[in-house]
């Protein structure tokens, strides 16, 4: 283990993700977000098979014992992806990446009711906590007398997206009880191109050679991000790395600024603040949880 390796692959796996985002979003209102979607997923394809063969996992990469499983990941995560992508294009880089932070917080219920996990009072507060952060960042969009359409619809796709992602990390614990992540990772990107060709009838367009490069570029960043994620929990334990995902903010506010002129309101910068300290109680929590666990089972396996 090197915590160290593990931080900076994370944080470079942030940082790329964003980049991915803001691709996205230049290209926002040239193409629909199904099309957006084939780009991403198509060309993290090849980055994905050359990690894979470098990894010597191309047999465990293709091999799967429950297709169903995949093709249910597959549908439920490219919808995320599509709502989240719809977003982009009617609200600012900053105030999407915080109502995203939503995800992790609703798995954490879904978790409870549809894995039966048991859901603590400390988490539970802790997720209330964070819930009522991202309701902070959503308010101005909510209110009556400064009543958005297009913001209203962006914050109701960005919602959308954070259910589906939640619902799609439990279906991931679900699937690595009997799959590879290799498989994960690979089918996910085949299942989400294929998806993504079902939009193919609703207005697809060819948006102009530099719109192109950037939807590929959105495609061999996002693969190259998945892979320094999936790397990063190599060198280090998820107890350890998840709080760098809220430096997906501080990206996001730059990337904003700089490219879009956007400027995070104080409720967006209110808001984030307190989804990140709910986040880092939950962190801290398990990880305490975790360490009296090990104390009490010196000598049983990681199966338990």
């Amino acid at each position: 283990m090197s915590p160290f390796r593990g931080i900076a692959l994370k944080l470079c796996s942030v940082f790329l993700f964003t980049i991915m985002a803001s691709l996205i979003k230049a290209t926002a209102d040239l193409v629909p977000p199904g099309e957006a979607v084939f780009f991403r997923s198509f060309f993290a394809m090849p980055i994905i098979v050359g990690w894979l063969a470098i990894r010597g996992d191309l047999k465990t990469g293709f091999k799967v014992k429950r297709p169903i499983g995949h093709f249910w990941r597959g549908a439920i995560g490219v919808t995320a992806m599509g709502f989240g992508f719809a977003s982009l294009g009617f609200l600012p880089l900053p105030e999407v990446t915080a109502i995203g932070y939503a995800a992790p917080m609703l798995t954490v219920i879904f978790a409870a009711v549809l894995l039966g996990e048991r859901l603590r009072v400390f988490r539970m507060a802790a997720v209330v906590l964070g819930l009522v952060g991202v309701v902070v960042v959503m308010w101005p969009r909510l209110s009556v007398d400064e009543i958005d359409d297009v913001a209203l619809l962006g914050v109701i796709c960005i919602l959308i997206s954070a259910v589906l992602r939640a619902l799609a990390q439990i279906h991931i614990r679900k699937l690595v009880a009997t799959e590879e992540t290799s498989a994960i990772v690979f089918y996910f990107s085949l299942t989400a191109t294929l998806f993504s060709l079902l939009s193919l009838p609703f207005g697809w367009t060819w948006p102009g050679m530099s719109a192109v490069v950037m939807l590929i570029a959105s495609g061999l960043v996002g693969g190259i991000a998945q892979i320094f994620l999936t790397a990063s929990y190599k060198h280090a334990e998820a107890a350890l790395l998840a709080p760098f995902d809220y430096a997906s903010i501080l990206f996001a506010i730059l990337f904003g600024y700089v490219f879009f002129d956007e400027v995070p309101t104080q409720m967006v910068l209110a808001g984030s603040a307190i989804v990140m300290a709910a986040g880092g109680l939950i962190i801290w929590r398990e990880r305490q949880l975790g360490l009296k666990r090990g104390k009490a089972r010196p000598g049983m396996t990681p199966q338990g």
